[in-house]
């Protein structure tokens, strides 16, 4: 297994403690890498990592699916408790559909994989949120598994997991899938949503919604007012609420906190310049021709423009729920490699960067597919 980090005395060995990302989001560069020079070193390096995670994803808390941290010096996953598609996780289970494009299908391996985690994250992590105007969108949460083996879902989204209706969609069109389109549109529209519900037409980084009881999914607005009070427990006039009853005191805490009515908490209220929202709906229109998808990724740039552009640059902001945020003087590389990239690329023509003859990796460089005639 790969060391992933290196103390200044350096070591020897992988760590008990690895992030399944860092673990396994290096199989399509290595595989570019052998493709290239014709040197068989890197995929082998690569391919003892897909062997590990092959043999430990069904010996996981969550069968399926792989726990945020794992021992990658023993190639033992059954300890972790943490799973999700979002930070520390995401891109292992990206690069699996990409992995078997990139070698043409040669192997099912990846492929197998993919389709067995997918179907744990559509039982387990997508969820429908309770929304005002009811529509049928999904999110994808977090899982924690305790010791009696239950499984609890923990409805909070990340804008790092809103590239998982990418990955649908482009899983869906390479294995003839077409309900998962279906699926792939919905978790698009998951974000979309997010992204309308605030003052600055931005989602936040990091936000908790009321996930629809399994009989049926009706705005219920005194269930999600309960559900953002217990919360929520700070105010600043807390001390008053004792003479009011709990529907002004709901509407106190929403004015106070800012709260788009759906989300129930924000953990994280800042917009780091991510590409997640916009990669998703880049892919899932390049699948469907869907022109409404441009439409709407148009609303999100202009957003985004308006509160991020500096004199120089662009910055990340402080809080997505103040109609004018204050900028925060950071612009990370991805806004430039991904979040522009993927913006331009959705209104070039299609055989720009054509996804029938390249594959994007995590970072949104693009791999060409060799294999093809």
């Amino acid at each position: 297994m790969p060391v992933t980090r290196w103390s200044k005395i350096g070591v020897e060995v992988a760590a008990g403690d690895t992030l399944i990302a860092e673990l396994g989001s290096l199989s399509l560069e290595f595989t570019r890498l052998s493709q290239l020079t014709g040197d068989m070193k890197y995929f082998d390096a690569v391919q003892r990592v897909t062997d590990c995670l092959e043999g430990q994803q069904h010996q996981t808390k969550v069968p399926g699916m792989f726990p945020h941290v794992v021992n990658a010096r023993e190639c033992y996953f059954g300890s972790g408790t943490d799973f999700s598609l979002g930070g520390q996780s995401d891109s292992v289970y990206e690069y699996l559909p990409k992995e078997y494009l990139l070698l043409g299908g040669r192997t099912s391996q990846t492929r197998t994989m993919y389709e067995k985690a997918l179907v744990v994250i559509k039982k387990s992590a997508f969820f429908r949120p309770l929304i005002p105007d009811n529509r049928d969108i999904l999110l994808s949460g977090k899982l924690k598994a305790s010791k009696a083996s239950r499984i609890n879902l923990d409805p909070q989204m990340q804008h790092l997991t809103c590239f998982a209706g990418g990955m649908v969609a482009l899983g869906a069109k390479l294995f003839n899938e077409p309900n998962d389109v279906i699926i792939a549109r919905k978790l698009v529209d998951g974000c979309v949503w997010a992204y309308n519900s605030t003052a600055t037409g931005i989602m936040p980084e990091t936000f908790h919604t009321l996930p629809c009881p399994d009989s049926e999914c009706k705005w219920n607005e005194t269930a999600w007012g309960n559900d953002l009070m217990s919360r929520n427990s700070y105010n600043e006039d807390a001390s008053r609420y004792k003479i009011l009853d709990m529907e002004e005191r709901i509407r106190r805490k929403v004015r106070w906190l800012r709260m788009p009515e759906g989300m129930t908490a924000i953990a994280s209220r800042q917009y780091l310049l991510r590409p997640e929202a916009i990669e998703s709906i880049f892919v899932l229109y390049r699948i469907t021709g869907d022109e409404q998808l441009r439409e709407q990724a148009w609303t999100m740039f202009e957003s985004i423009v308006r509160q991020t552009r500096t004199e120089f640059a662009f910055s990340a902001i402080e809080d997505v729920t103040k109609p004018t945020s204050r900028q925060i003087d950071s612009m990370e590389s991805f806004w430039t490699a991904e979040t522009l990239k993927y913006f331009y690329l959705l209104f070039e023509k299609p055989d720009v960067v054509s996804l029938d003859e390249f594959v994007m990796n995590t970072e949104a460089h693009p791999f060409r597919l060799d294999w093809r005639p």
